[in-house]
């Protein structure tokens, strides 16, 4: 029998599931029953803000959803587009999202009232600093402890379900950014809609600057998205990496740094209040400017971030010479099988903006074909990588098979 005969009945979820515990039933089931009891929390969770909701706010908060989704296009965008050479599934697209928007913020807000609870208690039994830092003291304090840490522990936990569950899946740094920051704009999608609906009902006007276009600003990766992708994008160098100390290290480097990242952003208001007084937080009479506050504001916002953004940016950047270079060595021996001379050519012409097409296929075949190439390259260095031989591994045979089957489909 040949070695081919297994890995064609590797299909598509095959594929993805390749390695992943998933495949354990019981795993599986536990699985289910865990996120189950997690939505179900976080839905209860979510009864008592909506009750305070009034009809109209109810209303604001459903049409700033709608445009939260509008605006989260954009990062969507741009994520995929870091893709190209690897793309997901958009079923793991959307379970990220769905993990940020309905199970994250839910299980972190009990913990959140916690955290506020204490600190009101606290400025109870000291009036004079509740005195000097204004009506919103409680917010100001509160923010820089409690969110840095529950949201980014339970934003954070999602993505090291995704790193855990599809080895097959999450292979770099570039998948652990990408995973992570789709997380994070679940996260920002609701609570960004949310505050605009509360700021409706808490200041007499609906907060669509303030909110959507700071909370979106910077291309959709102000915030939750970069806090959480920078944890995704250490988990995917441990998974890269051959350094012992690394792998185990770096998942530790990652939460810190997003963590750091979503403190500094959140303890701005804070600074800003000790040094100005309690006018600083003042609550505002007026909405600011959608377009300045999405072009601009962020800015202003991610300034103290600039070190821990460099980072992030010289790791994507790098992520993708790291691809094109292990695309380039693990197809250079397909050529003449997989891989033909012409599509060498353009694996080796690849570049940091530039997506390759295979000549004579429908652009729909091409991508097909570029996808499964690209796979069966990282599969082998991923085989090579743990010490076992790429030609006996039955995902390497897979995406060589599907590889012929698209050559002869359409041309």
């Amino acid at each position: 029998m040949s070695h081919y005969a297994l890995p064609m009945l590797l299909n598509n979820r095959a594929k993805i599931l390749y390695g992943s515990p998933l495949k354990n039933p019981r795993i599986a089931k536990l699985l289910i029953l865990g996120l189950a009891v997690l939505l179900v929390i976080s839905l209860f969770q979510f009864l008592p803000l909506f009750a305070k909701l009034d009809a109209a706010a109810t209303r604001v908060f459903f049409l700033a959803l709608l445009w939260a989704a509008l605006l989260s296009l954009v990062p969507l965008a741009i994520l995929r587009f870091l893709d190209r050479r690897e793309p997901e599934s958009l079923w793991l697209y959307l379970i990220a999202i769905l993990w940020g928007s309905l199970i994250a913020t839910g299980i972190a807000l009990p913990l959140n009232l916690a955290i506020f609870s204490l600190v009101d208690a606290y400025l109870k039994v000291h009036p004079d600093l509740q005195a000097s830092l204004g009506s919103n003291a409680m917010m100001t304090i509160a923010a820089p402890i409690a969110g840095p840490l529950d949201e980014e522990l339970t934003k954070g936990l999602g993505v090291l379900l995704l790193f855990w569950l599809l080895k097959s899946e999450f292979d770099n740094v570039r998948d652990g950014f990408i995973y992570g920051a789709l997380v994070g704009i679940g996260f920002n999608l609701f609570e960004s809609a949310l505050y605009v609906a509360q700021g409706y009902m808490k200041l007499g006007f609906a907060p669509w600057g303030i909110e959507l276009g700071l909370r979106h600003s910077l291309l959709g990766f102000v915030g939750h998205p970069l806090f959480t992708g920078l944890f995704g994008m250490f988990l995917g160098l441990a998974r890269q990496t051959t350094r012992p100390w690394l792998h185990y290290a770096a998942p530790f480097i990652g939460w810190f740094l997003g963590y750091l990242a979503h403190f500094l952003f959140n303890v701005q208001g804070l600074i800003s209040a000790l040094t100005r007084g309690s006018a600083a937080i003042a609550p505002p009479t007026e909405d600011v400017n959608f377009l300045l506050a999405w072009l601009v504001f962020g800015f202003y916002k991610d300034y103290p971030l600039l070190p821990i953004i460099a980072v992030a940016v010289i790791m994507l950047w790098q992520s993708g010479i790291w691809e094109r270079r292990v695309i380039q060595t693990e197809l250079a021996d397909e050529l003449g099988k997989t891989v033909t001379a012409e599509d060498y050519e353009a694996i080796q012409a690849d570049r940091l903006f530039k997506t390759r097409r295979i000549p004579g296929y429908s652009r729909r075949a091409s991508a097909a074909i570029v996808k499964a190439q690209d796979e069966l390259a990282f599969r082998k260095w991923r085989v090579k990588q743990l010490g076992q031989p790429a030609e006996t591994d039955p995902l390497v045979g897979a995406w060589r098979d599907e590889l012929i089957r698209l050559r002869g489909s359409d041309g």
